[in-house]
């Protein structure tokens, strides 16, 4: 082995070259000034497809991203061939800040946290009174995921010809979020369409719910024909629905008013271990005073909690309280249980 001492010329070591090109690296990267703001539509395996201005692209994401990834309903910064035709790629260069996500992780232990849709207004929780069951947990994560991403949730109720909605609305009085109850042949008629209409129009709205509570079909009735995705059944022996939607996609809502609906895959679970408490409450704003006491770090479900006493001297109702609470407290029980 050769050994340089401290009389070595410089022209004694050898220097190896650079295999990936003599080109010194920089941590400057390009601005893109250029770019054009585009909206992602859908993703399928490392490829997004994003309106700009009419036009339909595909792109991929650039490499100086690195591991940030675009999601359904990101606003992109888009550069390269933006034709829009036949065998064209672009590439996405920018993410823009998102005003909401909407996360989840594959269970409670999972630590890691996916973003499933941004800068969504509105989260449509689609569940049926039955075939199949109504799983109130369910809609309790769901719920507890909206307003910890800064979406407002709504309700659709299903198949009401079937079963009362009663008890279920009676669960969510407290909670004040809005519902919609609907029957099977109001979804033939187009009724049932005609009435969440009016809760879309001029929003961006995700549509979440099971298998076989009648979400695509729902999502079909309200875009454009040319738009619209296959739907499934009811398996008559477990009660649970094909998947049928198998990657979120964004489709236009019919109308002038204008709109968005991205409709979802159907979800079996709905894993909250991202959620932080201190989120949650900022939907109980008639609760958010009365934290003001509280320890550092509170769980606002734990025996030193200002909210309470607070409750108790009459600041608020007691049942947004234990509404709140038991939706936190969902965070801590599995799916099912």
């Amino acid at each position: 082995m050769r050994r340089y001492g401290k009389h070595t010329d410089e022209d004694d070591i050898r220097s190896r070259p650079n295999r990936k090109g003599n080109r010194p690296r920089s941590n400057i990267r390009p601005k893109h000034e250029d770019a054009v703001e585009g909206m992602v539509l859908t993703v399928d395996r490392g490829r997004l497809t994003c309106l700009v201005e009419d036009r339909v692209v595909m792109a991929m994401k650039a490499r100086e991203l690195g591991r940030k990834a675009a999601v359904v309903g990101d606003r992109v910064g888009i550069v390269g061939d933006l034709s829009g035709e036949k065998d064209t790629l672009a590439r996405i260069v920018r993410i823009e800040e998102r005003k909401s996500v909407l996360r989840r992780t594959a269970d409670d232990d999972d630590p890691y946290e996916r973003v499933v849709v941004a800068n969504a207004d509105q989260l449509a929780i689609v569940t049926a009174l039955a075939d199949p069951e109504p799983r109130p947990r369910l809609i309790d994560r769901c719920i507890v995921a909206a307003y910890d991403g800064g979406l407002t949730p709504l309700l659709v109720l299903t198949k009401s010809d079937l079963a009362s909605p009663d008890e279920l609305l009676e669960k969510y009085g407290a909670l004040g979020v809005p519902h919609i109850v609907t029957t099977r042949d109001e979804f033939v008629d187009g009724a049932a369409a005609d009435r969440v209409y009016e809760h879309l129009r001029g929003r961006t709205t995700v549509f979440v719910g099971h298998s076989g509570v009648g979400k695509t079909t729902l999502v079909n009735a309200l875009v454009p024909k040319e738009r619209r995705r296959s739907t499934g059944v009811v398996n008559a022996v477990t009660g649970r629905g094909r998947h049928t939607t198998t990657s979120a996609l964004a489709l236009p809502l019919s109308g002038k008013e204008g709109g968005w609906v991205i409709d979802t895959p159907g979800v079996r679970s709905f894993g909250l271990h991202h959620v932080d408490p201190s989120r949650v409450i900022l939907a109980f704003p008639d609760l958010v005073p009365g934290t003001e006491g509280c320890p550092r770090a509170c769980s606002h479900d734990e025996p030193d909690c200002a909210l309470d006493e607070w409750v108790a001297e009459g600041h608020a109702d007691p049942a947004r309280l234990y509404s709140m609470r038991r939706l936190l407290a969902t965070r801590e029980r599995r799916e099912g249980d």
